[in-house]
């Protein structure tokens, strides 16, 4: 009866070390794809940060040169209506 219940323990041990390498294992894989999602998301998120600042920059000259335009624009309304009462004076 005690070399059943060695017996027992024997295997019972054995199988919670194979048990034990398999979780292990598992976790690594685990592991191992969180740190490649990681480094991916890294570069989608640079590459994306790369584009905003173009798209950024692009908008940014469209504005300087839409206030450019809307500033000689109104010198150009000024001057014509400065014009137009010194002509009635």
């Amino acid at each position: 009866m005690i070399m059943a219940v060695m017996a027992r323990e024997l295997w019972t041990d054995e199988r919670l070390d194979d048990l034990n390498k398999k979780v292990d294992n598992g976790f690594a894989r685990v592991d191992q794809s969180i740190a490649e999602v990681k480094a991916e998301t890294g570069e989608r998120f640079d590459r994306l940060e790369t584009r905003m600042e173009t798209q950024f920059g692009e908008l940014n000259q469209r504005f300087d040169r839409m206030q450019l335009a809307l500033i000689v624009s109104a010198a150009g309304i000024i001057a014509s209506l400065i014009g137009l009462i010194t002509t009635q004076i």
